[in-house]
C-alpha cells in the first residue's frame, strides 16, 4: 500500500472543509480580545506572519472567520503577492513582524515562517496579547520547547499547533482503536515519514534584493546565501529545521504517541539503527555548508515507559508502505494514513462500533473535524485546542531526541520527568543551540 499524499494536499482539504462550513459569529470581550474597546460583534483583526505555501493556504483557511488586516514576510515579493491575490491589496505589509505584533487591533496571529523563525515569533505574539496558530514543526530545539509551555502557561494565550491530522476523522478514528485495545496490548508502533532530499554542491551569491537574508537567518549562523537554503527548501538543514524526521515526524509520531497514550511524556531511550547523512559530521555538526546535511535515510527505535516500542523510519518496505502509522498489537495490526484506514479491527467497527467515551477524551472544543474552525472557537471561548502547545512539545521532543541520536551516532536515555538526557552532556548540550546576538530566542 503506496501513498505520496502530500502535507500541502492535506492543507488544501481542510481549506476546502472550512469554506463550506458556517462562518461563527464572533462575540468579542476583554478575555478574548487584544483590544478591550471592540464591539461584541466584531469579527477579529488578524495578523499573518510568513506569506510562502504555508502561509498562504494558512490565510485562506482563516479568512473567512475574521479580517486579515497585515502580513509580514521577509521576502517582499510573498507578502505583495499575497496581498494583492487574496487580499486585494488591503492589508498593511511590513517586512519586520514586531511592526505587525504592535498594532494593537490585531487579536489573531497565524505563524507560518521556516522553523528555526517559529518560536521567537510566538513568544513575542503571546506576551503582546494575541492569540497565535502556529505551524508545524513548533521548534527547532527541545528547550524551545519548554520555553513556549512556560509563556503559554503564563499569559494564558489560546495556542494551536498546525497538526492537522489531529482534526481528522480518520486518524481519531485510528488513536481511539488503538486506546480501546481492539488489538490488545500496544507492542509495537511503526512509523513511516520519507527520506530527506539529497543535493549538489550548491552555489554561493548575492541574496535577491526582495530578500533580507540577514533576517531570514535569525539565530541560526551568519553564512552566504544559497538560494536551496531557503524557502521550499530549507527544511534539508539542520540549521533551520530537522529535515523529515521533524516535517512529517511531527505529524505521524504525534499520532503514534496519541495512540500509546505517551502524548503527555515521552521516550526512554533514542536507539539509531540505521543512518544516512549526505554530510560528514563532527560532535553533531556538519563539516560542509554548501549542501544539504539533514538525514536521507535512517531507522530508529524510541522505547516508552510503558514498553512500546516506536520504529520511526524513511520508509517501510518490508511492512508494504512509504508514508504512515501501524499499530501493532498482541492480536492484530492496522494501517493509517491521510489515504486509508485498514486492517481487521477496522472492518469489525462495522459490526462493533467505538464507544463515544474513547472519542470524548481525543476530542477537545468545538468544530473539531475542522482544525482552523476549532482553533478560532477556542479563541472564543478560551477552551483548548485540538493541537496543544504542551502534547506538542513532549511528542516533537521524540523527533529532536532522535535526530540528536542520528547526528551524534549513538543511544540516548532520557528522563521524561526532568527532561534531560541520562549521562551524556554533550547531547544534552543539543538542547539548545548557540544562537546570533541579537536573535536570541528568549
Amino acid at each position: 500500500m503506496t501513498t505520496h499524499t502530500t502535507r500541502r494536499d492535506f492543507l488544501q482539504l481542510t481549506t476546502l472543509a472550512a469554506a463550506s462550513s458556517l462562518m461563527p459569529v464572533w462575540h468579542g470581550s476583554s478575555s478574548t480580545m487584544a483590544q478591550d474597546a471592540k464591539s461584541p460583534n466584531e469579527r477579529p483583526k488578524i495578523g499573518c506572519i510568513g506569506n510562502g505555501g504555508m502561509g498562504t493556504g494558512d490565510a485562506n483557511a482563516i479568512k473567512q472567520y475574521g479580517d486579515i488586516v497585515a502580513l509580514c514576510d521577509v521576502d517582499s515579493n510573498r507578502s505583495g503577492n499575497l496581498n494583492e491575490k487574496l487580499l486585494g491589496g488591503k492589508a498593511e505589509v511590513f517586512g519586520e513582524y514586531r511592526k505587525l505584533l504592535d498594532r494593537k487591533d490585531i487579536d489573531v496571529v497565524t505563524i507560518s515562517t521556516p522553523d528555526h523563525w517559529h518560536t521567537r515569533i510566538a513568544l513575542a505574539a503571546l506576551r503582546a496579547g494575541k492569540d497565535v496558530h502556529c505551524q508545524k514543526p513548533l521548534t527547532l530545539t527541545i528547550n524551545e520547547g519548554k520555553l513556549l509551555c512556560k509563556v503559554v502557561k503564563e499569559t494564558k494565550r489560546v495556542m494551536q499547533v498546525g497538526t492537522q491530522q489531529r482534526s481528522d476523522d480518520r486518524f481519531q478514528k485510528a488513536v481511539a482503536i488503538a486506546r480501546e485495545g481492539r488489538i490488545g496490548k500496544i507492542q509495537k508502533v511503526h512509523i513511516a515519514i520519507g527520506g530527506g532530499d539529497k543535493g549538489p554542491t550548491f552555489k554561493k551569491t548575492q541574496p535577491p534584493a526582495y530578500l533580507n537574508w540577514d533576517m531570514w537567518l535569525g539565530q541560526a549562523p551568519l553564512v552566504e546565501y544559497i538560494e536551496q537554503r531557503c524557502h521550499n527548501n530549507f527544511r534539508w538543514w539542520y540549521e533551520y529545521s530537522g529535515g523529515k524526521m521533524t516535517d512529517w515526524g511531527a505529524h505521524h509520531v504525534d499520532i503514534g504517541q496519541w495512540g500509546i497514550r505517551m502524548e503527555g511524556s515521552g521516550p526512554v531511550s533514542v536507539e539509531v539503527l540505521e543512518c544516512t547523512h549526505p554530510v560528514p559530521f563532527e560532535k553533531g555538526s556538519p563539516t560542509i555548508d554548501d549542501t544539504y546535511n539533514t538525514a536521507t535515510a535512517f531507522k530508529v527505535k524510541a522505547t516508552f515507559a510503558n514498553g512500546v516500542e516506536m520504529f520511526i523510519r524513511d520508509k517501510c518496505d518490508d511492512l508494504g508502505f512509504d508514508n504512515g502509522v501501524m499499530f501493532e498489537g498482541e492480536t492484530g495490526r492496522f494501517f493509517v494514513n491521510r489515504g486509508k484506514l485498514t486492517g481487521a479491527p477496522v472492518e469489525e467497527l462495522e459490526k462493533n462500533p467505538l464507544s463515544e467515551d474513547v472519542f470524548k477524551a481525543l476530542r477537545k472544543g468545538k468544530n473539531r473535524d475542522n482544525h482552523m474552525a476549532n482553533f478560532i472557537a477556542c479563541v472564543k471561548d478560551r477552551g483548548e485546542t485540538q493541537s496543544d502547545v504542551f502534547s506538542h512539545h513532549r511528542n516533537l521532543t521524540t523527533c529532536h531526541l532522535s535526530n540528536i541520536a542520528l547526528r551524534l551516532g549513538r543511544t540516548l536515555k532520557w528522563n521524561p520527568e526532568t527532561e534531560q538526557v541520562i549521562g551524556d552532556d554533550e547531547a544534552n548540550a543539543w538542547q539548545g543551540r548557540e544562537q546570533r546576538k541579537g536573535y536570541e530566542v528568549a
